[in-house]
């Protein structure tokens, strides 16, 4: 009995030091299936994330670049962030507000965060006639690490027009190559 459980030890801890753990999203997304084996990469992603309702999430797996992302954003707008807001939007693993709205986001309490982010979401109307939040969202990220793969998460029951918005949005910043997250098809799903 004790070999068995000297085993059984050791398999937990390999278990629990080889896994990885799922970052919190801050909307729930059921992808649609696809019959696409293709794995996306476990680092260097720039995931976006599209809910049913059409807001727009960005992050990546990375905090160091997430926040060299968010200084070349903020500093580019002129949105200045204290330390305790720069603190709070290290714990985040996705970020989706407005810049108008991101110091007012960053300053509610943690408990009231999850909730005030679904209504929010990164805009995607252009700015002046330039680029929009989201695209320099994007821009951010490809100018800290040229290697990030984009990836697309969209709910299934996210329209069309929402996910082609997305992608045209894309395009136009010459983003050509990107993921779209979707789960494999089962044989009792044909």
């Amino acid at each position: 009995m004790t070999p068995m459980s000297d085993v059984m030890t050791l398999l937990l801890c390999f278990f629990m030091l080889t896994s990885t753990f799922l970052q919190p999203e801050p909307i729930k997304v059921n992808t649609p299936s696809s019959v696409s084996e293709v794995k996306v990469p476990e680092k260097d992603v720039f995931n976006i994330l599209v809910g049913p309702d059409g807001k727009i999430f960005v992050g990546t797996d990375n905090k160091n670049d997430m926040l060299a992302i968010m200084q070349a954003v903020t500093d580019k707008f002129g949105v200045q962030l204290n330390a305790s807001q720069i603190k709070k939007f290290k714990e985040e693993a996705m970020i989706g507000a407005p810049l108008a709205k991101f110091g007012d986001y960053l300053n509610l309490p943690s408990e009231k965060m999850p909730e005030a982010i679904q209504k929010l979401g990164v805009p995607t109307d252009s700015i002046d006639g330039g680029m929009s939040e989201f695209q320099e969202w994007v821009k951010a990220a490809r100018d800290n690490n040229p290697d990030v793969k984009i990836a697309i998460k969209c709910d299934a029951t996210t329209p069309y027009k929402t996910v082609k918005a997305v992608m045209s949005e894309l395009q136009d910043m010459n983003e050509n190559r990107y993921q779209l997250i979707t789960n494999l098809k089962t044989s009792s799903e044909d």
